[in-house]
């Protein structure tokens, strides 16, 4: 007498197994695929030819949303290469310490949109009595104690971005502490071994910790360079 063996039931793992391994299973039962029905979230049920449909539809506008989003993305950036491109061709023109700091300016408002800002440059300021850019231009010795509100960020390499402190904002833009809402704060140079630049906006979210700094870090890398010629 033959032994008798209880089937075991198939396992939806099994099932899904064992389609994975054979993709051209309803190829070759196309009448099983015509007769399946699912659940259609609109209500009633659809086949399962109008359910992929249906999925691929909705990765479709999935992929055309990322699609738009890298166009922007690849815009703004393209808007900003150009940008620094140009202060770099402006920086190029320039013949003397007065017209770089002058061509470094008339970029930043120009160019960037920066409504106020600042260029710290360390050294003796009695050598630079014959530059007059207005509150633009700030030379100072790096030692000195109005600057130990940034000794943080003067030994860093990067930029940094964000609401600075009142003691911070004071220095930097005296008489229109309450026109600014964000700083980026951009070091020229090694450990801001030229000095920084400070860009400072009315709206608080122009800059802000989460953003990309890498255009920040290229200007500083140009306006450093440009400055040790002189």
């Amino acid at each position: 007498m033959k032994p008798e063996f209880a089937a075991e039931p198939l396992s939806e793992q099994t099932v899904h197994d064992f389609l994975e391994d054979h993709p051209d299973f309803f190829e070759r039962h196309k009448s099983l695929l015509g007769a399946l029905r699912l659940p259609h979230v609109t209500g009633g049920t659809v086949s399962l030819v109008e359910r992929q449909v249906s999925v691929l539809r909705q990765k479709d506008i999935k992929l055309e949303r990322r699609l738009r989003e890298l166009l922007t993305v690849a815009r703004a950036n393209d808007v900003l290469a150009t940008k620094i491109h140009n202060l770099a061709v402006s920086l190029l023109a320039t013949k003397n310490l007065e017209e770089t700091l002058a061509a470094i300016e008339r970029s930043l408002r120009a160019e960037f949109d920066a409504e106020h800002s600042v260029l710290v440059l360390f050294g003796e300021p009695d050598n630079f009595t014959d530059i007059g850019n207005g509150r633009f231009f700030r030379p100072m010795r790096r030692e000195s104690e109005t600057l130990a509100a940034f000794s943080t960020f003067l030994e860093s390499d990067s930029p940094r971005c964000g609401q600075t402190r009142d003691a911070q904002r004071d220095f930097l833009f005296p008489g229109n502490t309450d026109e600014v809402g964000s700083v980026a704060l951009v070091p020229l140079g090694s450990r801001s071994a030229t000095g920084f630049l400070a860009i400072g906006s009315a709206d608080a979210n122009r800059f802000h910790p989460g953003m990309s700094i890498d255009f920040l870090g290229r200007i500083g890398d140009l306006v450093a360079a440009a400055l040790r010629r002189y």
